[in-house]
């Protein structure tokens, strides 16, 4: 086949593919935000009120955050110029890595340049060929494709399902090497939590590592917000290998692993999107920094977004659209079909309030819905004024039982 043939044919095999995927509701696109990422903001130069970030706790424009950032740029620079092996490890980084270990109460942490490659690091570096991955089924996509890169063997359990994960470590008692489960603690489309101290107890009993992503979880659970295991009284006795994000509630950029001081030994030794990438710019090291301090110095932001949360919940409830119970900021309100959410999501947008759908291949065909997250700088009427909104459509959503 020669070059030009595929030069011609592909642009049209994938004119063709776009076609199809606009026809069932689900082609993407971009949407620019041309005003700080905030309740408030502006999104398209339109004045819109922004419930669909993951900017929790509303530090991603707090003054703190943004000084930090500029006395890092005017001490450091604006770049770290290499990878962490070679000079690209400058003393931000340092401290950085000692103020997470302090928060999680960890033994050692490691910063990666973000979430997604910082599960890939993991999933890829300590199991492999003769090791299994025991990975619920709703795991974020960044696991999925850990899982399916490590070459380890992978056993997906039911969502959240116990029963269903001992049955998978007891037929695999003594066939690996190796065996790794592996969850999120706060589910992203869904909100809700995993079972973790079961899954520890399991882990136990069966000998096997347990990671968990606390993306969701990291400034959300816990009284202090440092994560699930906060939330559930656990430490690395229970939760081997902890990764959070800095760029969700912490307003910043980045993410951390935690874990015992020869899980992050091997890490930096063997983890290869941890060795050839160039390190977190200073910028992000001070807003990073800052963002730890505010949330010792204002644990109450923690508690205002639970507040808010519960505030919009029971809102939803007296509609009587079906809400679960989850304690975390993501209220997913489900429409079923990828058509109809997403025009859903364009009549909110169009009375100021961005709500973004979510269809598949992210949720399960049939599960298509509005993914509501609230975060601390929004007001209680900000959230009056949406509940007014959902009342209009309301008959468009599944209804509680």
């Amino acid at each position: 086949m020669s070059e030009g043939f595929l030069q011609k044919s592909m642009p049209a095999a994938l004119e063709v593919e776009l076609r199809e995927l606009e026809e069932v509701g689900q082609l993407r696109f971009l949407r620019t935000v041309s005003g700080p990422q905030q309740a408030h903001t502006i999104l398209d130069g339109r004045p819109t009120l922004l419930l669909c970030s993951n900017n929790y706790l509303g530090l991603a424009n707090h003054p703190k955050l943004r000084t930090a950032a500029q006395e890092a740029v005017e001490q450091y620079g604006c770049s770290a110029g290499a990878s962490r092996l070679i000079s690209g490890t400058m003393r931000l980084h340092g401290e950085l890595e000692e103020a997470l270990a302090i928060f999680k109460k960890a033994p050692k942490t490691l910063v990666f340049n973000s979430g997604y490659v910082a599960n890939l690091a993991l999933l890829t570096t300590l199991v492999g060929e003769g090791d299994v991955i025991f990975s619920d089924a709703l795991n974020h996509a960044s696991i999925v494709d850990g899982c399916r890169l490590s070459r380890a063997q992978l056993k997906v359990y039911r969502h959240c399902d116990i029963g269903h994960l001992e049955q998978m470590l007891k037929s695999t008692a003594a066939t690996f090497r190796r065996r790794l489960i592996v969850t999120d603690s706060v589910f992203s489309m869904d909100g809700d939590i995993a079972p973790l101290p079961e899954v520890a107890a399991l882990a136990r009993r069966y000998d096997a590592i347990v990671m968990v992503d606390d993306a969701h979880a990291t400034g959300i659970l816990g009284a202090g917000g440092r994560g699930s295991a906060e939330h559930f009284g656990l430490g690395f006795d229970d939760l081997d290998l902890q990764m959070g994000t800095l760029g969700k509630a912490l307003g910043s950029c980045g993410a951390y692993v935690a874990g015992a001081p020869r899980f992050i030994d091997y890490l930096i030794n063997k983890a290869r999107s941890f060795i050839y990438s160039t390190a977190l710019p200073p910028a992000v090291l001070g807003a990073s920094l800052a963002a730890l301090e505010l949330l010792s110095e204002e644990p109450g932001r923690v508690a205002r977004l639970r507040s808010l949360t519960d505030y919009f919940r029971q809102g939803l409830r007296r509609l009587e659209i079906a809400v679960s119970d989850d304690p975390t900021p993501i209220v997913p309100v489900v429409v079923g079909d990828p058509q109809r959410t997403m025009a859903l999501s364009a009549w909110f947008l169009e009375r100021g309030v961005f709500i973004q759908g979510i269809r598949p291949p992210t949720v399960a065909p049939g599960q298509s819905l509005l993914r509501v997250t609230i975060s601390a700088d929004l007001e209680y009427s900000d959230l009056d004024r949406v509940l007014e909104l959902f009342a209009e459509r309301r008959h468009d959503f599944k209804v509680k039982p």
